[in-house]
Protein backbone atom coordinates (compact mmCIF):
# COMPACT_ATOMS: atom_id res chain seq x y z
CA UNK A 1 0.00 0.00 0.00
CA UNK A 2 2.98 2.28 -0.58
CA UNK A 3 2.71 5.71 -2.19
CA UNK A 4 4.90 6.30 -5.26
CA UNK A 5 7.51 8.50 -3.62
CA UNK A 6 9.50 6.02 -1.58
CA UNK A 7 12.46 6.92 -3.81
CA UNK A 8 12.66 10.51 -2.51
CA UNK A 9 11.94 9.94 1.19
CA UNK A 10 15.63 9.65 2.07
CA UNK A 11 16.94 12.23 -0.43
CA UNK A 12 17.81 14.79 2.25
CA UNK A 13 18.54 17.85 0.07
CA UNK A 14 15.35 17.36 -1.98
CA UNK A 15 13.27 16.79 1.15
CA UNK A 16 14.66 19.92 2.84
CA UNK A 17 13.82 22.01 -0.22
CA UNK A 18 10.33 20.49 -0.43
CA UNK A 19 9.71 21.15 3.28
CA UNK A 20 10.64 24.82 2.91
CA UNK A 21 8.28 25.12 -0.07
CA UNK A 22 5.55 23.25 1.83
CA UNK A 23 5.62 25.59 4.83
CA UNK A 24 5.45 28.69 2.64
CA UNK A 25 2.65 27.13 0.58
CA UNK A 26 0.66 26.35 3.77
CA UNK A 27 1.00 29.96 4.88
CA UNK A 28 0.00 31.21 1.42
CA UNK A 29 -3.08 28.95 1.33
CA UNK A 30 -4.26 29.87 4.83
CA UNK A 31 -3.57 26.53 6.57
CA UNK A 32 -3.18 28.44 9.83
CA UNK A 33 -3.54 28.19 13.59
CA UNK A 34 -2.96 30.69 16.34
CA UNK A 35 0.04 30.01 18.56
CA UNK A 36 0.06 28.38 21.99
CA UNK A 37 1.59 31.53 23.42
CA UNK A 38 -1.13 33.81 22.01
CA UNK A 39 -4.15 31.51 21.53
CA UNK A 40 -6.65 34.37 21.18
CA UNK A 41 -4.61 36.73 19.00
CA UNK A 42 -4.39 36.62 15.22
CA UNK A 43 -1.43 39.01 14.93
CA UNK A 44 0.95 36.09 15.58
CA UNK A 45 0.00 32.89 13.74
CA UNK A 46 1.75 29.85 12.31
CA UNK A 47 0.94 27.04 9.95
CA UNK A 48 -1.17 24.16 11.23
CA UNK A 49 0.96 21.00 11.44
CA UNK A 50 0.79 18.72 8.39
CA UNK A 51 2.57 15.87 6.64
CA UNK A 52 5.12 16.71 3.98
CA UNK A 53 3.73 14.07 1.61
CA UNK A 54 0.22 12.68 1.03
CA UNK A 55 -0.38 9.30 2.67
CA UNK A 56 -1.43 6.23 0.72
CA UNK A 57 -5.05 5.18 1.31
CA UNK A 58 -6.61 2.04 -0.26
CA UNK A 59 -9.08 3.26 -2.91
CA UNK A 60 -11.65 0.57 -2.10
CA UNK A 61 -11.71 1.47 1.61
CA UNK A 62 -11.89 5.20 0.85
CA UNK A 63 -14.88 4.61 -1.42
CA UNK A 64 -16.48 2.34 1.20
CA UNK A 65 -16.20 5.11 3.81
CA UNK A 66 -17.93 7.60 1.52
CA UNK A 67 -20.61 5.10 0.49
CA UNK A 68 -21.73 4.50 4.09
CA UNK A 69 -21.76 8.12 5.29
CA UNK A 70 -25.33 8.92 4.27
CA UNK A 71 -26.40 5.75 6.10
CA UNK A 72 -24.63 7.01 9.23
CA UNK A 73 -26.39 10.38 8.84
CA UNK A 74 -29.76 8.59 8.80
CA UNK A 75 -28.73 6.45 11.78
CA UNK A 76 -27.63 9.40 13.94
CA UNK A 77 -30.86 11.22 13.09
CA UNK A 78 -32.96 8.14 13.93
CA UNK A 79 -31.21 7.71 17.31
CA UNK A 80 -31.75 11.38 18.16
CA UNK A 81 -35.52 10.93 17.71
CA UNK A 82 -35.71 7.73 19.78
CA UNK A 83 -36.01 8.75 23.44
CA UNK A 84 -36.63 5.17 24.60
CA UNK A 85 -33.46 3.90 22.92
CA UNK A 86 -31.33 6.69 24.41
CA UNK A 87 -32.87 6.20 27.84
CA UNK A 88 -32.34 2.45 27.83
CA UNK A 89 -28.83 2.61 26.36
CA UNK A 90 -27.53 5.34 28.67
CA UNK A 91 -29.28 4.13 31.84
CA UNK A 92 -26.15 2.66 33.42
CA UNK A 93 -23.87 5.46 32.16
CA UNK A 94 -25.87 8.36 33.61
CA UNK A 95 -25.66 6.77 37.07
CA UNK A 96 -21.87 7.17 37.11
CA UNK A 97 -21.07 9.88 34.55
CA UNK A 98 -22.28 13.31 35.71
CA UNK A 99 -21.64 14.97 32.37
CA UNK A 100 -23.76 12.53 30.35
CA UNK A 101 -26.39 12.63 33.10
CA UNK A 102 -26.66 16.42 32.91
CA UNK A 103 -27.00 16.32 29.12
CA UNK A 104 -29.71 13.70 29.50
CA UNK A 105 -31.57 15.77 32.12
CA UNK A 106 -31.74 18.71 29.72
CA UNK A 107 -32.86 16.37 26.91
CA UNK A 108 -35.69 15.04 29.10
CA UNK A 109 -36.74 18.49 30.27
CA UNK A 110 -36.93 19.84 26.70
CA UNK A 111 -39.02 16.87 25.53
CA UNK A 112 -41.42 17.24 28.47
CA UNK A 113 -41.88 20.90 27.67
CA UNK A 114 -42.37 20.11 23.97
CA UNK A 115 -39.85 20.81 21.21
CA UNK A 116 -39.99 24.32 19.78
CA UNK A 117 -37.42 23.34 17.15
CA UNK A 118 -38.81 21.94 13.88
CA UNK A 119 -35.71 22.05 11.65
CA UNK A 120 -32.78 19.79 12.58
CA UNK A 121 -29.20 20.09 11.32
CA UNK A 122 -26.59 17.40 11.75
CA UNK A 123 -22.89 17.92 11.05
CA UNK A 124 -20.90 14.86 11.98
CA UNK A 125 -17.64 13.14 11.10
CA UNK A 126 -17.21 9.39 11.08
CA UNK A 127 -13.58 8.41 11.76
CA UNK A 128 -11.90 5.22 10.55
CA UNK A 129 -8.59 3.41 10.57
CA UNK A 130 -7.37 0.70 8.22
CA UNK A 131 -7.02 -2.51 10.22
CA UNK A 132 -4.43 -4.96 8.94
CA UNK A 133 -5.65 -8.54 9.24
CA UNK A 134 -3.51 -11.67 9.74
CA UNK A 135 -3.41 -12.10 5.94
CA UNK A 136 -2.09 -8.54 5.49
CA UNK A 137 -5.32 -7.28 3.89
CA UNK A 138 -6.67 -3.96 5.18
CA UNK A 139 -10.25 -3.45 6.41
CA UNK A 140 -12.14 -0.24 7.18
CA UNK A 141 -12.91 0.01 10.90
CA UNK A 142 -14.87 2.83 12.52
CA UNK A 143 -13.17 4.45 15.51
CA UNK A 144 -16.02 6.78 16.45
CA UNK A 145 -18.58 9.20 15.10
CA UNK A 146 -18.32 12.83 16.22
CA UNK A 147 -21.73 14.51 16.40
CA UNK A 148 -20.64 17.82 17.98
CA UNK A 149 -17.92 20.30 16.96
CA UNK A 150 -16.43 17.99 14.29
CA UNK A 151 -13.45 20.11 13.28
CA UNK A 152 -10.91 20.72 10.50
CA UNK A 153 -13.38 20.85 7.58
CA UNK A 154 -12.06 24.37 7.04
CA UNK A 155 -8.31 23.85 7.06
CA UNK A 156 -8.40 20.57 5.15
CA UNK A 157 -10.27 22.41 2.37
CA UNK A 158 -7.08 24.47 1.84
CA UNK A 159 -4.42 21.74 1.87
CA UNK A 160 -4.73 20.37 -1.68
CA UNK A 161 -2.65 23.12 -3.39
CA UNK A 162 0.06 22.64 -0.74
CA UNK A 163 0.48 18.94 -1.57
CA UNK A 164 0.29 19.58 -5.30
CA UNK A 165 3.12 22.11 -4.98
CA UNK A 166 5.28 19.73 -2.92
CA UNK A 167 4.85 16.84 -5.35
CA UNK A 168 5.72 19.06 -8.30
CA UNK A 169 8.89 20.27 -6.54
CA UNK A 170 9.81 16.60 -6.04
CA UNK A 171 9.27 15.82 -9.73
CA UNK A 172 5.93 14.07 -9.20
CA UNK A 173 3.64 16.23 -11.36
CA UNK A 174 1.65 13.26 -12.64
CA UNK A 175 0.93 12.12 -9.08
CA UNK A 176 0.03 15.69 -8.08
CA UNK A 177 -2.73 15.68 -10.73
CA UNK A 178 -4.27 12.55 -9.16
CA UNK A 179 -4.94 14.15 -5.75
CA UNK A 180 -8.64 14.51 -4.99
CA UNK A 181 -10.45 17.85 -4.75
CA UNK A 182 -11.91 18.28 -1.26
CA UNK A 183 -13.97 21.15 0.15
CA UNK A 184 -15.96 20.02 3.20
CA UNK A 185 -16.10 23.62 4.50
CA UNK A 186 -18.41 24.51 1.63
CA UNK A 187 -20.55 21.44 2.37
CA UNK A 188 -20.89 22.32 6.06
CA UNK A 189 -21.85 25.87 5.13
CA UNK A 190 -24.47 24.61 2.66
CA UNK A 191 -26.06 22.58 5.47
CA UNK A 192 -26.08 25.56 7.84
CA UNK A 193 -27.45 27.79 5.06
CA UNK A 194 -30.27 25.33 4.29
CA UNK A 195 -31.23 25.16 8.00
CA UNK A 196 -31.14 28.99 8.18
CA UNK A 197 -33.35 29.22 5.08
CA UNK A 198 -35.90 26.71 6.44
CA UNK A 199 -36.02 28.54 9.77
CA UNK A 200 -37.70 31.24 7.72
CA UNK A 201 -36.50 34.56 9.11
CA UNK A 202 -34.24 36.40 6.60
CA UNK A 203 -32.97 38.89 9.20
CA UNK A 204 -31.95 36.17 11.71
CA UNK A 205 -28.28 35.33 12.30
CA UNK A 206 -26.19 32.18 12.63
CA UNK A 207 -24.41 31.99 15.99
CA UNK A 208 -21.14 30.09 16.33
CA UNK A 209 -20.87 29.04 19.97
CA UNK A 210 -17.12 29.10 20.65
CA UNK A 211 -14.60 28.26 23.35
CA UNK A 212 -12.65 30.68 25.53
CA UNK A 213 -9.37 29.60 23.88
CA UNK A 214 -9.65 29.77 20.10
CA UNK A 215 -6.40 28.57 18.56
CA UNK A 216 -8.32 26.88 15.75
CA UNK A 217 -10.30 29.98 14.74
CA UNK A 218 -9.24 29.89 11.07
CA UNK A 219 -10.80 26.46 10.64
CA UNK A 220 -14.10 27.98 11.80
CA UNK A 221 -13.62 31.16 9.74
CA UNK A 222 -13.51 29.06 6.55
CA UNK A 223 -17.08 27.90 7.19
CA UNK A 224 -18.08 31.34 8.44
CA UNK A 225 -16.80 33.04 5.27
CA UNK A 226 -18.83 30.66 3.10
CA UNK A 227 -21.93 31.86 4.98
CA UNK A 228 -21.04 35.54 4.65
CA UNK A 229 -20.60 34.92 0.90
CA UNK A 230 -24.25 33.83 0.90
CA UNK A 231 -25.22 37.04 2.75
CA UNK A 232 -25.95 35.12 5.95
CA UNK A 233 -24.88 37.11 9.00
CA UNK A 234 -22.67 35.26 11.51
CA UNK A 235 -21.97 36.17 15.13
CA UNK A 236 -19.54 34.46 17.52
CA UNK A 237 -20.50 34.09 21.19
CA UNK A 238 -19.58 32.06 24.26
CA UNK A 239 -21.83 30.33 26.77
CA UNK A 240 -21.26 33.17 29.22
CA UNK A 241 -22.60 35.64 26.62
CA UNK A 242 -25.73 33.51 26.19
CA UNK A 243 -26.21 33.45 29.96
CA UNK A 244 -25.77 37.22 30.24
CA UNK A 245 -27.59 38.44 27.12
CA UNK A 246 -29.61 35.57 25.62
CA UNK A 247 -33.38 35.42 26.00
CA UNK A 248 -36.44 33.73 24.54
CA UNK A 249 -39.16 35.77 22.87
CA UNK A 250 -42.54 34.91 21.40
CA UNK A 251 -42.72 31.32 20.14
CA UNK A 252 -39.49 30.64 22.05
CA UNK A 253 -37.47 32.48 19.44
CA UNK A 254 -33.88 32.97 20.60
CA UNK A 255 -32.42 36.48 20.79
CA UNK A 256 -28.81 37.49 21.41
CA UNK A 257 -28.09 41.20 21.91
CA UNK A 258 -31.50 41.87 20.35
CA UNK A 259 -30.75 39.80 17.21
CA UNK A 260 -32.87 36.75 16.40
CA UNK A 261 -30.77 33.57 16.09
CA UNK A 262 -31.80 31.03 13.44
CA UNK A 263 -28.97 28.49 13.87
CA UNK A 264 -26.66 27.74 16.81
CA UNK A 265 -23.53 25.94 15.57
CA UNK A 266 -21.66 24.44 18.53
CA UNK A 267 -17.87 24.50 18.41
CA UNK A 268 -17.72 23.84 22.13
CA UNK A 269 -19.82 22.14 24.78
CA UNK A 270 -18.51 18.62 24.22
CA UNK A 271 -16.43 18.08 27.40
CA UNK A 272 -17.16 18.69 31.12
CA UNK A 273 -14.62 21.51 31.42
CA UNK A 274 -16.79 23.58 29.02
CA UNK A 275 -19.46 23.86 31.72
CA UNK A 276 -20.06 25.58 35.03
CA UNK A 277 -23.51 26.20 36.50
CA UNK A 278 -24.06 29.32 34.37
CA UNK A 279 -23.02 27.48 31.20
CA UNK A 280 -25.44 24.64 31.93
CA UNK A 281 -28.21 27.22 32.32
CA UNK A 282 -27.18 28.80 29.00
CA UNK A 283 -27.24 25.37 27.34
CA UNK A 284 -30.77 24.77 28.66
CA UNK A 285 -31.90 28.15 27.30
CA UNK A 286 -30.50 27.29 23.87
CA UNK A 287 -32.09 23.83 23.87
CA UNK A 288 -35.51 25.22 24.83
CA UNK A 289 -35.43 27.69 21.95
CA UNK A 290 -36.87 27.40 18.45
CA UNK A 291 -33.38 27.97 16.94
CA UNK A 292 -31.84 25.13 14.95
CA UNK A 293 -29.15 23.63 17.18
CA UNK A 294 -26.22 21.86 15.54
CA UNK A 295 -26.32 19.53 17.29
CA UNK A 296 -29.44 19.48 19.41
CA UNK A 297 -28.76 17.73 22.69
CA UNK A 298 -30.31 14.42 21.57
CA UNK A 299 -27.87 14.29 18.64
CA UNK A 300 -24.96 14.97 20.99
CA UNK A 301 -26.11 12.00 23.11
CA UNK A 302 -26.31 9.88 19.94
CA UNK A 303 -22.55 10.32 19.58
CA UNK A 304 -21.65 8.86 22.98
CA UNK A 305 -19.37 5.82 23.14
CA UNK A 306 -22.04 3.81 24.97
CA UNK A 307 -24.43 4.31 22.04
CA UNK A 308 -21.63 3.25 19.66
CA UNK A 309 -21.18 0.03 21.63
CA UNK A 310 -24.93 -0.67 21.77
CA UNK A 311 -25.22 -0.30 17.99
CA UNK A 312 -22.95 -3.34 17.57
CA UNK A 313 -25.44 -5.64 19.34
CA UNK A 314 -27.39 -7.98 17.02
CA UNK A 315 -30.72 -6.50 15.96
CA UNK A 316 -30.07 -2.93 17.18
CA UNK A 317 -29.40 -1.40 13.76
CA UNK A 318 -32.42 -3.19 12.29
CA UNK A 319 -34.68 -1.72 14.97
CA UNK A 320 -33.38 1.83 14.37
CA UNK A 321 -33.40 1.63 10.55
CA UNK A 322 -36.36 -0.65 9.75
CA UNK A 323 -36.63 -1.70 6.12
CA UNK A 324 -33.09 -0.54 5.29
CA UNK A 325 -31.26 -3.86 5.14
CA UNK A 326 -28.58 -2.64 2.71
CA UNK A 327 -27.78 0.43 4.84
CA UNK A 328 -27.58 -1.79 7.94
CA UNK A 329 -25.15 -4.13 6.15
CA UNK A 330 -22.94 -1.22 5.01
CA UNK A 331 -22.83 0.23 8.54
CA UNK A 332 -22.16 -3.10 10.25
CA UNK A 333 -19.29 -3.86 7.87
CA UNK A 334 -17.34 -0.93 9.39
CA UNK A 335 -17.66 -1.97 13.05
CA UNK A 336 -14.73 -3.11 15.14
CA UNK A 337 -15.42 -5.38 18.11
CA UNK A 338 -17.21 -3.34 20.81
CA UNK A 339 -17.92 -4.56 24.32
CA UNK A 340 -20.08 -3.45 27.23
CA UNK A 341 -18.68 -3.05 30.74
CA UNK A 342 -22.15 -2.99 32.35
CA UNK A 343 -22.42 -4.71 35.72
CA UNK A 344 -23.13 -8.43 35.37
CA UNK A 345 -21.59 -11.59 33.97
CA UNK A 346 -20.97 -10.24 30.47
CA UNK A 347 -19.19 -7.13 31.78
CA UNK A 348 -17.20 -9.16 34.34
CA UNK A 349 -15.98 -11.52 31.65
CA UNK A 350 -14.81 -8.86 29.19
CA UNK A 351 -13.15 -6.83 31.97
CA UNK A 352 -11.17 -9.92 33.06
CA UNK A 353 -10.19 -10.62 29.42
CA UNK A 354 -8.91 -7.05 28.96
CA UNK A 355 -6.95 -7.09 32.23
CA UNK A 356 -5.28 -10.34 31.14
CA UNK A 357 -4.51 -9.10 27.60
CA UNK A 358 -4.65 -5.27 27.60
CA UNK A 359 -2.85 -4.84 24.25
CA UNK A 360 -5.88 -6.32 22.46
CA UNK A 361 -8.18 -3.45 23.48
CA UNK A 362 -8.79 0.28 23.82
CA UNK A 363 -10.69 1.60 26.87
CA UNK A 364 -12.92 4.52 25.81
CA UNK A 365 -14.70 6.92 28.17
CA UNK A 366 -17.86 8.89 27.23
CA UNK A 367 -15.90 11.83 25.84
CA UNK A 368 -15.46 13.65 22.53
CA UNK A 369 -12.10 14.86 21.31
CA UNK A 370 -8.68 13.19 21.24
CA UNK A 371 -6.52 12.26 24.19
CA UNK A 372 -9.06 10.44 26.37
CA UNK A 373 -8.59 6.77 25.45
CA UNK A 374 -6.50 4.33 27.48
CA UNK A 375 -4.15 1.65 26.16
CA UNK A 376 -1.85 -1.13 27.36
CA UNK A 377 -0.59 -0.98 30.93
CA UNK A 378 -2.60 2.18 31.70
CA UNK A 379 -5.77 0.42 30.54
CA UNK A 380 -4.96 -2.58 32.74
CA UNK A 381 -4.34 -0.44 35.84
CA UNK A 382 -7.57 1.54 35.45
CA UNK A 383 -9.69 -1.57 34.81
CA UNK A 384 -8.05 -3.36 37.75
CA UNK A 385 -9.06 -0.45 39.96
CA UNK A 386 -12.70 -0.15 38.77
CA UNK A 387 -13.49 -3.75 37.72
CA UNK A 388 -15.90 -4.33 40.62
CA UNK A 389 -17.33 -0.81 40.67
CA UNK A 390 -20.27 0.67 38.72
CA UNK A 391 -17.73 3.30 37.60
CA UNK A 392 -16.66 0.86 34.89
CA UNK A 393 -20.00 1.44 33.10
CA UNK A 394 -18.82 4.94 32.14
CA UNK A 395 -16.40 3.21 29.70
CA UNK A 396 -16.64 0.80 26.78
CA UNK A 397 -14.00 -1.55 25.38
CA UNK A 398 -13.10 -1.76 21.71
CA UNK A 399 -10.77 -4.06 19.81
CA UNK A 400 -7.48 -2.29 19.15
CA UNK A 401 -6.99 -1.46 15.47
CA UNK A 402 -3.60 -2.45 14.02
CA UNK A 403 -2.89 -0.33 10.91
CA UNK A 404 0.17 -0.70 8.66
CA UNK A 405 2.66 2.12 9.41
CA UNK A 406 4.24 4.09 6.57
CA UNK A 407 7.15 6.58 6.54
CA UNK A 408 6.46 10.33 6.29
CA UNK A 409 7.68 13.67 7.59
CA UNK A 410 5.51 15.56 10.10
CA UNK A 411 5.95 19.32 9.69
CA UNK A 412 5.49 21.29 12.93
CA UNK A 413 6.65 24.78 13.72
CA UNK A 414 10.00 24.87 15.58
CA UNK A 415 10.46 21.08 15.23
CA UNK A 416 13.34 19.31 13.47
CA UNK A 417 12.67 17.61 10.15
CA UNK A 418 12.84 13.84 10.65
CA UNK A 419 11.39 10.73 9.07
CA UNK A 420 8.75 9.00 11.22
CA UNK A 421 6.78 5.79 10.97
CA UNK A 422 3.17 6.97 10.81
CA UNK A 423 -0.43 5.78 10.90
CA UNK A 424 -3.46 7.62 9.52
CA UNK A 425 -7.12 8.11 10.41
CA UNK A 426 -9.71 8.94 7.76
CA UNK A 427 -12.76 11.03 8.65
CA UNK A 428 -15.77 11.50 6.37
CA UNK A 429 -17.95 14.54 7.02
CA UNK A 430 -21.71 14.08 6.98
CA UNK A 431 -24.31 16.85 6.74
CA UNK A 432 -28.07 16.42 6.91
CA UNK A 433 -31.09 18.68 7.39
CA UNK A 434 -34.51 17.44 8.46
CA UNK A 435 -37.68 19.51 8.55
CA UNK A 436 -40.33 17.79 10.66
CA UNK A 437 -40.18 14.19 9.39
CA UNK A 438 -38.81 15.04 5.93
CA UNK A 439 -35.09 14.67 5.21
CA UNK A 440 -34.32 17.59 2.89
CA UNK A 441 -30.53 17.21 2.70
CA UNK A 442 -28.25 14.20 3.25
CA UNK A 443 -24.68 14.54 1.99
CA UNK A 444 -21.06 13.48 2.51
CA UNK A 445 -19.36 16.73 1.47
CA UNK A 446 -15.72 15.91 2.10
CA UNK A 447 -13.04 14.12 4.07
CA UNK A 448 -10.23 14.68 6.56
CA UNK A 449 -7.06 12.63 6.80
CA UNK A 450 -4.98 12.97 9.97
CA UNK A 451 -1.65 11.28 10.56
CA UNK A 452 0.54 10.75 13.62
CA UNK A 453 3.75 8.98 14.54
CA UNK A 454 3.23 5.41 15.76
CA UNK A 455 4.56 6.20 19.26
CA UNK A 456 1.47 8.34 19.96
CA UNK A 457 -1.45 6.08 20.85
CA UNK A 458 -4.16 8.73 21.06
CA UNK A 459 -4.98 12.32 20.20
CA UNK A 460 -5.91 14.53 17.27
CA UNK A 461 -4.60 17.71 15.62
CA UNK A 462 -6.12 20.01 18.24
CA UNK A 463 -4.51 17.88 20.96
CA UNK A 464 -1.11 18.47 19.33
CA UNK A 465 -0.49 14.84 18.33
CA UNK A 466 -1.89 14.25 14.82
CA UNK A 467 -1.24 16.47 11.81
CA UNK A 468 -3.25 17.27 8.69
CA UNK A 469 -2.75 15.08 5.65
CA UNK A 470 -4.41 14.31 2.32
CA UNK A 471 -5.07 10.88 0.81
CA UNK A 472 -3.30 9.47 -2.24
CA UNK A 473 -5.51 6.62 -3.43
CA UNK A 474 -3.74 3.36 -4.29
Amino acid sequence: MAAPWEDVLRDTPAIREAAAVAVDAALLEGVLMRTEGEPNASDVVNYAPFTLLPSAVPRALFEQAYAVQQDFNLLVDAISQNKEFLERTLASTIKVDDFTAQLFRIHTQVLEEGLAQSVFLGINRSDYMFDRGPDGAAALRQIEINTIAASFAGLTSHTLPVYQRVLKVLGKSKEASHLLPNNPAKGLALGIAKAWELYGSPSAVVMFLVEAVQRNIFDQRCVENELWNRNIRVIRRRFRDVFAKGCLGEGRRLYMDGQEVAVVYYREGYVPKNYDQQNWEARLLLERSRAVKCPDIATQLAGTKKVQQELSRPGTLESLLPGRAEAVARIRATFAGLYSLDMGTEGDKIAATAIADPDRFVLKPQREGGGNNLYGEELRQVLEKIKDSPERTSYILMDKIKPQPAPNYLLRAHSPLRLSECISELGIFGVYVRQGKEMVMNTAPGHLLRTKAVEHADGGVAAGVAVLDTPYLV
